[in-house]
């Protein structure tokens, strides 16, 4: 390798949002390539909490001062033609568990196929990192848990504003009270569950 090429990874993920697992893969992702992507992606079978543009700012947000990372957002296109496009040499990817690698793998062979030039590497998450999933902050904090040990301080007060649940029926207003009751009736004659008749 010449002096003048320089490695690029691309490290995909939804990040809805983005947690201290995921900073974690990608600071040490930074240490080993000269320039990473953390790439926002949608995943089809999650409903994301955040959008890509607010996913994308909370990143830049937590990786100021990584002077090789950049964010982008991958909407409307596989993941094997982006990295073929910015001519990345590899794509990194954070495992947990086992079940993440069955998964992960397959992906692995899919992009392989779809971009032979480019390599998957897989790098293991710290210990203190093994259960953090987006989706345990998110449930969390839907349920007034603190999660102030999972995402990092600065990006903190946006994700629970976010994801904070509404307030309880007791805390509601009458006539939102009554319009979520009249719901809940409507909802019920619809299956044949109406107690009134």
């Amino acid at each position: 390798m010449s002096t003048t090429e320089r490695r690029i990874a691309v490290c995909p993920g939804s990040f809805d949002p983005v947690t201290f697992g995921h900073l974690d893969i990608i600071s040490r992702a930074s240490k080993l390539f000269d320039r990473v992507i953390v790439l926002v992606s949608t995943n089809l079978e999650k409903s994301p909490a955040f959008t890509l543009t607010e996913r994308l700012l909370l990143i830049e947000k937590v990786t100021e001062g990584y002077s090789n990372v950049v964010i982008d957002i991958l909407e409307d296109e596989l993941l094997a033609d982006y990295v073929r496009r910015v001519g990345a040499d590899a794509i990194v990817k954070g495992l947990r568990a086992v079940t993440d690698f069955e998964y992960e793998f397959q992906m692995a062979l899919g992009n392989k196929k779809l971009c032979p030039e480019a390599e998957t590497v897989f790098l293991t998450t710290a210990a203190e990192n093994m259960y953090l999933s987006s989706s345990i902050v998110k449930q969390i904090a839907a349920l007034g848990g603190d999660i102030s040990s999972f995402v990092p301080a600065e990006i903190l007060p946006a994700i629970e504003a976010r994801l904070k649940r509404p307030r309880k029926p007791s805390e509601v207003d009458a006539e939102t009270r009554t319009r979520l009751l009249t719901q809940v009736q409507q909802f019920a004659k619809t299956i044949g569950k109406d107690e009134n008749t």
